[in-house]
């Protein structure tokens, strides 16, 4: 059994049905994962990916008694790699939108997020007062589509991860991160 076409998410819930009962211990599921969206999905200390996203694909593949492999691809290109069959399915928070709709198949989302700004103590930024600020957002996200589609006039920094945007923040280089309030909790 392969499952093709079926994006799985941290926005999304497995529809685990007759097809599990198919399924045998012998076969491989190859999961889609970014591996570096701390809390959900990251390298861990031992080399490997691990969190949130990452444990609910171990429990899915567990109930479907099947044998899941992780493979790491950039976020970016993570749809691409689903659609050139580098991996079976995707578990790395994924919100739902119209766009990606076309482009693959969602199930039911298992949690839900929201955007923030994140920003220095002390530096007054907010989602209001954008304009001419050097707002950081990973590239690919609803957080870059949001910057671009909202019209706050912010100069826009486009990052490869979540972490190089944090990176950047860190040492002065932007104002301001808009990212997924859960990651960005910590």
């Amino acid at each position: 059994m392969k499952i093709k076409s079926i994006l799985f998410a941290a926005v999304a819930a497995l529809s685990i049905n007759a097809a599990s009962t198919s399924a045998n211990a012998e076969e491989l599921v190859r999961i889609g994962t970014e591996g570096a969206y701390p809390p959900f999905n990251q390298i861990g200390p031992s080399g490997r990916v691990e969190g949130f996203d990452i444990d609910i694909a171990k429990a899915l593949c567990a109930e479907m008694n099947v044998k899941c492999v992780f493979v790491i691809n950039d976020w970016d290109t993570i749809i691409t790699g689903l659609q050139q069959n580098k991996y079976d399915a995707i578990v790395a928070s994924m919100s739902i939108t119209a766009e990606r709709k076309k482009a693959v198949d969602f199930t039911d989302r298992y949690y839900s997020n929201t955007l923030s700004i994140v920003a220095k103590e002390g530096s007054n930024v907010s989602m209001d007062n954008l304009k001419g600020k050097n707002v950081g957002a990973q590239r690919a996200t609803i957080s870059a589509q949001y910057l671009e589609d909202s019209g706050s006039g912010a100069d826009l920094k486009l990052y490869d991860t979540q972490e190089n945007a944090w990176l950047d923040l860190t040492s002065g280089r932007i104002d301001a991160i808009v990212a997924d309030t859960l990651p960005s909790a910590d």
